[in-house]
């Protein structure tokens, strides 16, 4: 049984802050490798920022300065700080796992809303 359970999204103002959250069961934490998705209505999923077993991270262009990735192994928990958001940084958010034999694990999608 695994699981994928996000939390923090909802409603900010443009120039605010959220913290997104994404705590996995049912695997070996420790050995993927995580990354943060994002949807916006009527577009394709982007990725937006990935942190690797080791803890090395990459930032898609559009976010980068602005938003940071981190894990803690000893809480299988995954976050994306999100500062200075954007109205372009509104959609769902998905917490993604890939464990280095190719396996994939997608969470639900939460909801991050940018408006003033």
């Amino acid at each position: 049984q695994v699981q994928l359970v996000e939390s923090g999204g909802g409603l900010v103002q443009p120039g605010g802050s959220l913290r997104l959250s994404c705590t996995i069961s049912g695997i070996t934490f420790s050995m993927y490798d995580l990354g943060w998705y994002r949807q916006a209505p009527g577009k394709q999923r982007d990725w937006v920022a990935h942190i690797t077993s080791g803890g090395t991270t990459n930032y898609a262009d559009s976010v980068k300065g602005r938003f940071t990735i981190s894990r803690d192994n000893n809480k299988s928990t995954v976050w994306l700080q999100m500062n200075s958001l954007k109205p372009e940084d509104a959609a769902v958010y998905y917490c993604n796992a890939t464990s280095t034999w190719g396996r994939r694990i997608w969470g639900k999608g939460i909801l991050v809303t940018v408006s003033s």
